[in-house]
């Protein structure tokens, strides 16, 4: 698995061509009319079947491009490792163990080495961000409390 820090940034040409790719798609999306397109390789004239749903995240990854993130894909069944999970939590990967001793994410050891679902990653950054989320809005209303 690639680490935060190899993932780059779509170039200017690409963000322009993914916008182009993006805007064909959805429109060709919303005039299938089963769940298998068959899409054809111009240079080569290969014609493969793709189901809508792999079509329908290609163009969320276009979408994505043609703003300028950098994307990645993982499978959410992929097991990560301390200092993977601790890069996508953005944090150290001491603080990491010291999570997964507290028992706020869930691991497996493997001899002596913690192993991590993404999915259980992601779903405990989701958790922290709606928590801030919340946490500012309890600041916004104590502030405008303070203020009348």
């Amino acid at each position: 698995m690639e680490t935060l820090n190899e993932i780059k940034r779509p170039s200017k040409a690409e963000q322009k061509q993914a916008l182009e790719s993006y805007t064909s798609l959805i429109a060709a999306l919303d005039q299938l009319k089963t769940d298998l397109a068959e899409i054809e390789i111009e240079e080569t004239g290969e014609k493969i079947k793709v189901p809508k749903r792999a079509l329908t995240l290609l163009g969320k990854i276009l979408k994505a491009m043609s703003q300028g993130k950098p994307i990645s894909i993982v499978p959410l069944a992929t097991e990560v490792t301390t200092q993977s999970a601790a890069e996508i939590l953005s944090c150290s990967r001491p603080h990491l163990v010291k999570l997964l001793e507290e028992g706020k994410i869930p691991y497996t050891k493997i001899g002596k080495h913690r192993r991590l679902m993404i999915e259980d990653v992601l779903k405990y950054k989701q958790q922290m961000k709606e928590e801030q989320k919340q946490h500012l809005i309890e600041l916004m209303n104590m502030d405008e409390d303070s203020a009348e």
